[in-house]
């Protein structure tokens, strides 16, 4: 069993919760969309071509954990990122993948280019 502080989680289990709402494409794609700054969930919906209860869902697990705010407007909601270091850790997934994705072209490349020699029952 995990030990804990004054009842709080540990901090890996806070850390394992955070990625876990990252875990999500439509999630991912939101903070994405809002990189350019604050959008309704009109918009928002219509952009994830999703409905609007499965937007709002994303949205809500969204500004539960803290990466986005909100706020109305007559009858509109919009939302942007709360913290631009959000944007920071999507870049750097972004390169780590990049990286290595890099790493397997070049092992792909290394594999075109690799002679086997002769191959049998071929003349």
């Amino acid at each position: 069993m995990w030990s804990s502080r004054a009842g709080q989680a540990p901090i890996y289990a806070l850390k394992a919760d955070f990625f876990r709402v990252l875990g999500h494409p439509a999630r991912v794609r939101l903070l994405e969309l809002l990189r350019e700054g604050e959008h309704s969930v009109g918009a928002l919906r219509d952009a994830l071509e999703l409905d609007s209860s499965g937007t709002s869902q994303h949205l809500a697990a969204l500004r539960e954990r803290g990466l986005l705010v909100s706020r109305k407007e007559a009858t509109s909601v919009y939302y942007r990122i709360r913290d631009p270091r959000t944007l920071e850790l999507l870049d750097l997934a972004k390169q780590i993948i990049s990286g290595a994705l890099e790493e397997n072209r070049a092992l792909l490349d290394d594999l075109a280019v690799e002679d086997f020699g002769p191959r049998p029952g071929r003349d």
